[in-house]
């Protein structure tokens, strides 16, 4: 499946239609700081996990006549992030530290925030701008059950942090101590994951690129799976590539699924999915309209990819919408017309 990911994929400009879009739905900021000034560190440290494992983010320093200035417009951005822009918390927020990822495509900086009165903390994290990363937050701020919290302009895109135990940790450490019930509803969750991720063409869901969410409920725990890299929106030419269940890494999970789980089951909650994804594409039927209308003017992909892209979904669905697509907004736009009109359709389960 590696073989499937691009090795790099490029970053897109923003359109002036897309920049609208976005001012008109409160995501625009003119924020004090931007990616490209947080790459003029002067030094870095490598920071390792607890256990002593090179975690490939490093930890950075800045000169000590740009620090002052660089924690001050950091702080401003959390404010931003979290509520009207007010300088009146900026005394009691501290930055405690700015680390820089060495590992992935976006290379995003993650900022430790912490309220020096009480010692809570939290994270966001700053990136360079692209616009197929950007219809993939809006998308599954849209489509799926979590808010996203971000900001962006020409130069910088600011994200909230999502909490949650990453999904390779998850796997490796904690996934063969759950009970045979609680495996039953990770693998219950992870089927709707991935016919999530499919549906809105969200590719490289490798265990890493997703967090699982322990919830106590009651007198049980119960599990979320939640994304969280949105680089690889509508990108690849596969579509392999926007069904996780075919990651060498998912593959602990999909045993489970295959375990505890029998076929009708897995076709039950594929349709509960369909169901619920298409009654969001109802509630939010003209902002969505709005940004499928935008991405049909933009360059997300390469014309290769486009192509083998809409001829592996036409070979799924047989639905012809799919070849006359000239661009990823109109195979998007396809896509989402295929699932309000046939999500209930049991001989369709194959692709959504």
């Amino acid at each position: 499946m590696d073989k499937l990911i691009s090795k790099k994929k490029p970053f897109y400009p923003l359109s002036e239609g897309l920049i609208d879009y976005l001012k008109e739905y409160n995501r625009w900021v003119d924020t004090p700081i931007s990616y490209e000034d947080l790459l003029r560190f002067s030094g870095s440290v490598a920071v390792y996990n607890q256990d002593d494992q090179d975690t490939l983010w490093v930890r950075v320093f800045y000169a000590e006549h740009e620090r002052k200035g660089i924690d001050y417009d950091l702080k401003k951005i959390y404010t931003l992030l979290h509520s009207d822009g007010n300088e009146s918390a900026l005394p009691y927020l501290n930055v405690d530290a700015i680390d820089y990822c060495t590992f992935g495509n976006s290379k995003p900086f993650r900022i430790k925030i912490r309220n020096i009165i009480n010692d809570n903390f939290s994270y966001f994290y700053v990136k360079k701008t692209d616009a197929s990363r950007i219809c993939g937050l809006e998308f599954e701020h849209m489509l799926s059950p979590y808010n996203l919290n971000f900001l962006i302009n020409s130069n910088s895109l600011i994200e909230e942090h999502i909490a949650g135990i990453p999904g390779d940790d998850f796997i490796k450490y904690s996934l063969g101590d759950c009970s045979p019930a609680q495996q039953a509803q990770i693998a219950k969750e992870y089927v709707k994951f991935n016919e999530r991720s499919m549906i809105r063409l969200l590719g490289d869901m490798r265990a890493y690129n997703y967090v699982i969410i322990p919830i106590h409920d009651f007198d049980q725990v119960i599990y979320k799976i939640r994304a969280i890299d949105f680089d690889q929106q509508c990108y690849e030419g596969k579509f392999s590539v926007y069904r996780p269940q075919f990651f060498k890494e998912n593959f602990p999970i999909m045993k489970l699924v295959r375990k505890r789980l029998n076929h009708d089951a897995i076709i039950q909650y594929k349709i509960e999915e369909r169901s619920i994804v298409a009654k969001r594409l109802i509630s939010y039927e003209n902002r969505i309209s709005k940004l499928i209308k935008e991405m049909k003017g933009l360059t997300l992909s390469t014309e290769a990819n486009l192509e083998n892209l809409k001829k592996e979904i036409f070979q799924f669905t047989q639905d012809p919408k799919f070849n006359a697509c000239t661009s990823m907004g109109a195979v998007m736009d396809a896509a989402f017309d295929f699932v309000r009109n046939n999500y209930e359709n049991l001989s369709l389960n194959k692709l959504f």
